[in-house]
């Protein structure tokens, strides 16, 4: 990526959407100069329902807020009717929206006027490891598969359309997150509700 027509300067006079560089400019300058502020921390909460005994339905809030509320339902792979999103869905959505959002900015970076895009997520599990059915299958997602279409306006630049998947793949940070395995450490506080 040393190429002179991919070099920052060149983007911020010619981007597409130039909001993006002006925005990024000043964010990239304060990391370098303060490396503990590039350090962010995005959230969810599962919350109460109208009966905490049902173990098929469950909700979700998302956001710093947690304004931002999802009702959840268990898989009929493990005994529910996935009448709603599963948990399964949304670590798909994640992925989907995260590479969306990075590709529409690098897009945005190397001047690509996009036309089309949409990115498509499937996630494979065997449940016998989750059912403890058979001890030799592991728990968790044994696969997951990303489908990239995109298409950007007549006369783009070959070498930044080719490019454009790579980097966007590159910086996609929940992409990147899955393929290294994060450190999860989990917390818990266990007790009865106090008699009534």
């Amino acid at each position: 990526m040393t190429d002179a027509a991919l070099s920052q300067d060149s983007v911020a006079k010619k981007a597409v959407f130039p909001r993006m560089v002006e925005v990024h400019k000043p964010l990239m300058a304060a990391y370098q100069a303060a490396p503990e502020r590039a350090w962010v921390t995005d959230h969810a909460q599962t919350i109460g329902v109208v009966d905490p005994r049902d173990p098929l339905r469950g909700r979700v809030a998302l956001g710093p807020g947690r304004e931002a509320q999802l009702d959840i339902a268990l898989h009929t792979a493990v005994g529910g009717d996935s009448a709603l999103p599963v948990p399964g869905d949304l670590l798909a959505a994640a992925l989907a929206t995260c590479l969306d959002s990075t590709v529409r900015v690098v897009a945005n970076r190397f001047q690509i006027e996009l036309t089309e895009l949409r990115v498509a997520v499937d996630a494979e599990v065997d449940v016998r490891g989750t059912l403890m059915v058979d001890p030799k299958v592991p728990v968790g997602f044994q696969r997951m598969q990303v489908r990239l279409h995109l298409r950007a306006a007549p006369g783009t630049n070959a070498r930044k359309l080719e490019l454009l998947p790579q980097v966007a793949e590159h910086c996609c940070v929940v992409l990147q997150t899955l393929r290294a395995a994060v450190d999860i450490s989990v917390h818990v506080d266990v007790g009865e509700a106090p008699a009534s």
